[in-house]
């Protein structure tokens, strides 16, 4: 990693993980010292990760992971993220990164923004905040620690395998995630799509925005 110092594991500890739909699976969690940021994030291996394993980097997201929340797709993808990488072989980075690396507090004044009108990224630019604040410094750091320099990246977002590349991680392939619909979350994934090249499917969103807003 370019001018990076080295993060080193720090605890690895067994838990069993048990989701709200009933599916269930062991996973080592690992912490780590000497990142970057100075974060709390977790790494999540699941299965055996072989040489190649799949890797999601996933932002932390209270209202949509803990509470549910119908604004966002964060929880549905965790949910996914864990089963597909159990099967497979891998690792979920937990990344403390609440509201694109905004925080909670500066994410939820930015739904009232968009209660108003506007889009997710039209709403952090308001609020003179950057479009998306997150840096995956830390996050090649975690797979160095834990021995992986050549992946493949389960994730709809460009910009985290750019990242990673730039960071000197091989990611050999990015493998997209399932697109989970709401009627309060098509505008955020529609956005996502035009502003910053998320590979969902746009006809299909822009034909449930403009259903949902009639």
């Amino acid at each position: 990693m370019p001018d990076t110092p080295a993060a080193t594991p720090r605890a690895r500890v067994r838990v069993p993980l048990r989701f709200h739909d009933g599916y269930s699976v062991d996973a080592d969690l690992v912490t780590f010292h000497g990142l970057a940021d100075g974060q709390e994030h977790v790494a999540v291996v699941l299965g055996d990760p072989g040489p190649v394993p799949l890797v999601r980097l996933h932002s932390e997201c209270l209202t949509g992971d803990v509470f549910g929340s119908d604004r966002c797709d964060c929880g549905p993808q965790l949910r996914e993220a864990v089963e597909r990488i159990a099967d497979r072989g891998g690792v979920l980075l937990y990344l403390r990164q609440e509201g694109r690396g905004i925080g909670l507090y500066n994410k939820l004044d930015a739904y009232a923004l968009q209660d108003q009108g506007l889009d997710t990224y039209e709403a952090n630019a308001a609020l003179g905040l950057p479009e998306d604040a997150r840096d995956y410094t830390a996050a090649a750091q975690m797979l160095a620690a834990l021995g992986i320099g050549e992946l493949d990246l389960l994730s709809n977002n460009p910009d985290k395998a750019e990242q990673l590349r730039a960071l000197g991680v091989v990611v050999r392939d990015r493998v997209p995630t399932g697109v989970f619909t709401t009627a309060h979350n098509v505008r955020y994934l529609r956005a996502k799509v035009l502003q910053t090249q998320h590979t969902l499917p746009l006809a299909e969103l822009t034909d449930l925005a403009e259903r949902s807003a009639g």
